[in-house]
């Protein structure tokens, strides 16, 4: 089974509320096993009409793990804590299935 990804770009608006936030998505991030491969940083866009906030990229070991953390009680209250906080653009994407030698 493939690792799955959940990509999410993010306009802050209110950094105190988004501050709260990221206090109980990483309760949320740690109970369902997410490994976190960026969180925030400096990024350049190679292509493309895009101008990104900030970006978060979390892997999981499967979509259904992916999935049961965003549906969970803990990561319903820090999207609770977030509303007005800023924009949220998120997808959950599975990941390349490991080749066999």
């Amino acid at each position: 089974m493939p690792a799955a990804y959940i990509i999410a770009d993010v306009t802050v608006t209110d950094a105190e509320k988004m501050a709260e936030y990221r206090v109980w998505s990483s309760r949320a991030m740690q109970e369902f096993g997410a490994e976190v491969l960026v969180r925030g940083g400096e990024s350049e866009v190679l292509e493309g009409p895009w101008a990104p906030g900030r970006l978060v990229m979390l892997k999981f070991p499967s979509r259904e793990r992916a999935q049961a953390f965003y549906n969970s009680e803990t990561y319903t209250h820090a999207r609770s804590l977030r509303e007005g906080a800023g924009v949220m653009r998120m997808v959950v994407v599975d990941g390349v299935a490991p080749a066999i030698a």
